[in-house]
């Protein structure tokens, strides 16, 4: 009949498949975050004579993970990582990895004591801000020689509209 387009039998149990053709997806995304997190009670376990070790490796941890390291640096009790997260990782894995895989190192580092914090903070960036959120995590010690990670702590919280969890 002119004008019908006769339709295949499926078969039981499966589905039709409308569009078979070979289709090209192109995926962009822009995830930068700003990862900020302490060692275990906020110890001082991260010597300068190791840190730029560490920051590196944490690098290295970040792009076998096909994560892109923007800024890694901090003090002997915490750490900043600015990391471009590919589309396919999740802001808590990126965070996992890099923080089991550091701490295994530096225990092979003879650093058996060290551990680090169980949580983490995640705070997004825009692009405009990559600039300035990598100088401040390259300052740290300047930074730090004004304000204590505590505070700091605060500061970031209440600019990302949050409030420390404490327990009753």
């Amino acid at each position: 009949m002119p004008g019908k387009v006769a339709k295949k039998k499926v078969p039981s149990g499966t589905t039709e498949i409308y569009n078979s053709a070979p289709m090209a997806y192109h995926t962009h995304a822009s995830i930068l975050v700003h990862y900020v997190f302490s060692t275990k009670n906020r110890e001082s376990l991260i010597a300068d004579r190791i840190e730029a070790r560490l920051w590196a490796y944490m690098g290295g941890i970040a792009r076998t993970n096909n994560i892109k390291p923007l800024a890694i640096g901090g003090m002997p009790d915490h750490v900043h990582l600015l990391l471009s997260l590919h589309p396919s990782i999740a802001v808590d894995k990126a965070v996992q990895l890099i923080k089991a895989g550091s701490s295994k190192w530096m225990h092979g580092q003879d650093q058996q004591s060290f551990a680090w914090q169980t949580g983490y903070g995640a705070f997004t960036i825009g692009i405009s801000q990559v600039s300035t959120t990598v100088r401040y995590i390259a300052t740290q010690r300047k930074h730090h020689a004004r304000q204590g990670f505590a505070d700091e702590w605060q500061t970031f919280l209440k600019r990302h509209g949050m409030e420390e969890f404490s327990r009753p």
